[in-house]
């Protein structure tokens, strides 16, 4: 699950969520809304290596091109359908 906290209470105790965001990634937010994260320096460079991965069409196995053709997005997935417009 993750962690919450406003942007004042984590400026009065940032070593402690500091600490907690080594565990977990913690959103930071400003006027209700969600701000910032805080995450640790491992976890940020596992998503900078996910953002870099880059493959080709001949990285996938023709039963792995089969599997995304015959793929269907899940109901949770509609949640985005008013992104499509």
């Amino acid at each position: 699950m993750s962690q919450t906290a406003t942007s004042v209470e984590v400026s009065k105790a940032f070593g402690r969520f500091g600490r907690q965001a080594l565990r977990e990634p913690l959103t930071i937010t400003n006027h209700g809304e969600p701000s910032l994260v805080l995450l640790s320096h491992e976890e940020f460079q596992r998503l900078k290596r996910r953002d870099r991965q880059v493959l080709m069409l001949s990285d996938f196995t023709e039963e792995d091109r089969a599997a995304v053709a015959a793929s269907r997005p899940s109901r949770e997935a509609e949640a985005f359908n008013d992104e499509l417009r």
